[in-house]
């Protein structure tokens, strides 16, 4: 349900047999009310009932190919048809001509470069500048994709059986008032995408049987109701993206009483006035998406009682009143999507018991419930903002969203990659970690600050990992019916706990990472001012890095009124999508961080790395000590290199996201999650392999343990195996000497000396 223009389909529907259509379809629904709203009412969260049978089955078994309903009423209307487009698909039998026929033209005058059958006439896109000689025998005209610039008076007078004239795609500027004259027999009129500005006071008064007249895309900014002077049958009316501005304050349908179609899409209209359409009692199709309305009248609809479908989406309208939709009886299709709508009241659809679509998407419903909902019984299609409205409407068969890209109707992770990924990661990350704590707190430092800063580095990234962990867990508890628990989740104490954790962990990260690239910079770049950092110093950066992320990650929790829900916009708890309805000063925060601190400490490690390896390259010392010292400050620089390099892989696609996000670009929620589990945990991930196991002094260390490792196997051994030799001589009862020679042990240094 997007804001685009639909094609219109030509069909040639009587007014009658349109009535007695619409009758028939209200009695079947009023009985339909009956007999299913006790089936409706037994049918738990997720499922619908198999039509007028007492059966309940789940929402993705609908319309999947398969009739899983004895009846097959699941597999029934799977497309959204409701209004018109149902009425049609049920009643519009079209005419299929027989195969193999051909028909001969039965005009003896028309241009050469068009085509002819019988008396129907093509001259579609032949160059033509005026309006060619005919026999007046012709019936139908189509003179679409021509320079045609203007419709002189009388111009088809003489053609007075013409019942079909295709104007679209010219160059018309200029209609006279008497460009129609004589045209007694027209039923279809299409003059789109042309540049009238004007249509002057009864240019239709000869067309008596016109049914449609399509004025789309062309430049009129007013419309009055003399303007449809003569046309009493006319059926309907597309002005789609006409620069309508203002509509007639007189009904439109005072010389249209037929009108049953009414399309003013895409236009610039500001006001609607109650008497705009009073008279407009047979409508049963209004369509006024993407204009400018602001306000309704409450009465505005009051004679609409055959109105089968009503689109306002995409309008400016704020505040819709209570009673507005009481009149419209016969509604079958309502969309109210995008509109800025600051309250939807729980009695709003109460009125509505025949509706079958009903579009809410874009719209905020902050106290929505179940009651809202319920007096509409034979709704099969709704569209909301958020997925997790859907629980509020048990009973309609077809729901959107499924999904917000990250949770689904049924899991908090929609997909079955990212329900494993979230488990790989967070072990993946803890273990790394973990492991790098472990090590580095057995093995003899080089440089024990530097393994200390490594360590609280560690512990920042080990947080990352724990975030990931609960939130494979909660997926797990919820799996099947997260839609029953998503907006309790989303504001429970601990998805704001898990988002504390998982900016914490980032700023921290991200913070350690600038000050470890700081200290490389002084010592590289300026070697001879030892300015290395001491134990006190080093203590109190650390502290002070734990504080601001600490701070910068509880901020957003003390203050509700001017943060909202600020880690609660979706089901894994991270506040990096901005939305419509998104707090302001919350939005600002939030880009104060991503887009502020966390890009301002990132082009500092870049600027930093890019000076010191121009002052490496730049640098020549001839001190072998110097230069030793300044070897081992280099392979520490290309090492944290790569861990900027990752952290790089990290955070740009978080300031692309942030950014567009800002800009308001429509970002689909597979992006959001994909970051989340797989882009944001990404330097938490490689860090440890990064600046701990890949490092030469690492491996180095690694050996030793082994060497000393296969060493004590091998002494164990060796005791092992002389113990065993004392005993047999002994039980034996050899050499008294050869036993006492056995008693002593090995000593370490032996030992080594021995075997290496």
């Amino acid at each position: 349900m997007r804001c685009v223009t639909p094609l219109l389909t030509v069909l040639d529907v009587s007014v009658l047999f349109l009535l007695v259509q619409l009758s028939i379809i209200a009695a079947k629904a009023a009985f339909s009310v009956l007999s299913s709203r006790a089936v409706v009412e037994t049918c738990p969260l997720g499922q619908f009932p198999c039509g007028n049978i007492s059966v309940c089955l789940p929402q993705l078994l609908h319309c999947n190919g398969h009739k899983d309903c004895k009846n097959g009423a699941d597999e029934e209307h799977c497309g959204d048809n409701s209004g018109w487009a149902d009425i049609f698909d049920r009643t519009i039998i079209k005419k299929v001509e027989p195969e193999g026929l051909s028909y001969a033209c039965s005009l003896q005058q028309y241009p050469e470069s068009c085509d002819c059958m019988k008396t129907e006439v093509d001259c579609v896109g032949v160059n033509l500048h005026s309006v060619p000689l005919l026999s007046s025998n012709v019936t139908w005209l189509s003179l679409k994709s021509n320079e045609l610039r203007e419709l002189p008076a009388r111009v088809f007078s003489k053609y007075t059986g013409l019942q079909r004239l295709f104007l679209q795609n010219n160059s018309i500027q200029t209609v006279s008032s008497l460009g129609f004259s004589g045209l007694f027999k027209l039923r279809k009129l299409f003059l789109s995408q042309n540049y009238i500005t004007f249509l002057g006071t009864g240019v239709f008064r000869d067309l008596h049987k016109l049914q449609w007249l399509v004025l789309d895309h062309n430049p009129l900014r007013s419309v009055t109701h003399d303007m449809f002077i003569g046309l009493k049958s006319l059926i309907f009316l597309s002005m789609v993206n006409t620069s309508l501005v203002q509509l007639s304050k007189q009904s439109l349908c005072y010389h249209m009483p037929l009108l049953s179609w009414l399309d003013f899409a895409e236009n610039h209209i500001e006001v609607l006035n109650y008497s705009t359409l009073t008279t407009c009692i047979e409508l049963t199709v209004l369509s006024l998406r993407h204009n400018k309305i602001k306000t309704l009248p409450g009465n505005t609809f009051q004679s609409l009682g055959t109105l089968v479908e009503l689109d306002l989406s995409c309008n400016r309208i704020a505040e819709l009143p209570n009673n507005i939709f009481k009149t419209l009886k016969s509604l079958l299709k309502l969309n109210i999507s995008h509109n800025p709508l600051l309250h939807i009241h729980a009695g709003h659809f109460d009125h509505l018991i025949q509706l079958e679509s009903l579009g809410l998407e874009g719209i905020e419903i902050p106290d929505i419930q179940t009651k809202m909902f319920l007096p509409m019984t034979n709704l099969s299609h709704i569209y909301f903002k958020d997925f997790q409205y859907c629980s509020y409407a048990r009973h309609v068969r077809k729901c959107k969203p499924n999904t917000d890209g990250i949770s689904s109707f049924e899991n908090l992770l929609a997909n079955v990659i990212l329900r494993v990924s979230v488990w790989v990661m967070a072990f993946i990350t803890c273990f790394g970690n973990l492991f790098v704590i472990g090590m580095r707190s057995f093995i003899r430092a080089e440089n024990n600050l530097h393994t200390v800063c490594i360590k609280v580095l560690c512990c920042a990234d080990c947080l990352m990992g724990i975030y990931l962990f609960f939130l494979g867990v909660y997926d797990v508890k919820f799996r099947g019916e997260y839609n029953r628990n998503a907006l309790i989740w989303m504001e429970s104490l601990e998805c704001r706990t898990m988002g504390f954790l998982a900016v914490l962990s980032s700023e921290v990260s991200m913070l350690l990472l600038t000050y470890l690239t700081l200290e490389r910079f002084l010592v590289i770049v300026f070697p001879f001012n030892h300015l290395r950092p001491g134990k006190l110093q080093t203590g109190l950066m650390l502290a002070s890095i734990w504080l601001v992320g600490f701070l910068i990650a509880a901020v957003p929790l003390l203050s509700h009124d001017l943060f909202g829900n600020y880690y609660g916009h979706n089901g894994v708890c991270f506040p990096l999508h901005s939305d419509r309805l998104e707090k302001p000063t919350a939005k600002r925060y939030s880009t104060g961080i991503f887009l502020g601190l966390n890009l301002l400490a990132f082009l500092v490690i870049v600027v930093c790395y890019s000076s010191m390896f121009f002052s490496v390259y730049k640098t020549g010392i001839n001190t072998t000590d110097m230069r030793s010292r300044l070897q081992k400050d280099v392979a520490v620089a290309n090492r944290f290199f790569f861990i900027v390099f990752s952290d790089a892989l990290c955070w740009i696609p978080i300031f692309l996201v942030k950014t567009l996000s800002l800009m308001e670009v429509e970002i689909p929620g597979t992006i959001n999650s994909w970051v989340v589990i797989f882009v944001l945990p990404i330097n938490s991930a490689l860090n440890p392999i990064l600046y701990t196991l890949t490092t030469s002094f690492f491996r180095e260390q690694v050996e030793v343990l082994l060497c000393r490792w296969q060493r004590n196997s091998s002494l164990s051994k060796d005791r092992k195996s002389l113990t065993s030799t004392c005993v047999y001589m002994e039980s034996s009862r050899h050499t008294f000497y050869h036993a006492k020679a056995c008693l002593p042990r090995l000593s370490v240094a032996d030992a080594d000396a021995r075997y290496g």
